[in-house]
């Protein structure tokens, strides 16, 4: 069940969520700090009011081809939840390829991947699938998505592995 309502944005043609209460700001792209011998997905670190922010790709992170930035390309910075209590809270930006809305979905009850058979993928990364006026709309789980294990996983496969997992059905509003 997803209460409350979530930024959807798009990579590719389809269509993703995450709860509006994990994203801190969404901003234009910008100049990010490289970091020598770091995961392909990592694509650096950039300043946020002072602080340094790592800068996830998520087209790269998910298998895709990483492409240029666009017109439409956002960085969404989140903030999470510490690991431990003595952590504080982290934060992490996302770069996806256009951000759409801060929406409801249709229904509060998302569509468990296991029900949603033309989905093959990870479901450590998607707590389920919504609708959004009629277009489906995988909600993503960030502690999936920043998971050792998921990562190591998709990265085994190869593009044409995961493109072919990917939800294509997803569409663009």
């Amino acid at each position: 069940m997803q209460d409350g309502p979530v930024v959807t944005f798009g990579m590719g043609e389809s269509l993703f969520a995450l709860p509006v209460a994990l994203v801190q700001e969404i901003l234009d792209p910008r100049p990010v700090s490289r970091l020598p011998n770091a995961p392909r997905h990592l694509l650096g670190v950039i300043d946020v009011r002072g602080s340094s922010v790592a800068v996830i790709d998520l087209r790269t992170l998910l298998g895709e081809s990483s492409r240029a930035d666009q017109p439409d390309t956002r960085i969404m910075v989140l903030q999470l939840r510490p690991r431990t209590e003595q952590a504080g809270p982290l934060r992490v930006a996302l770069r996806v390829d256009r951000v759409i809305e801060v929406t409801g979905l249709d229904d509060s009850r998302l569509e468990p991947l296991a029900e949603a058979a033309f989905i093959d993928w990870d479901q450590r990364m998607v707590e389920g699938i919504g609708r959004r006026n009629g277009t489906f709309v995988a909600v993503l789980r960030v502690e999936g998505l920043f998971d050792r294990d998921v990562i190591s996983t998709f990265a085994a496969r190869s593009p044409t592995e995961v493109r072919e997992a990917m939800p294509v059905e997803l569409g663009t509003p």
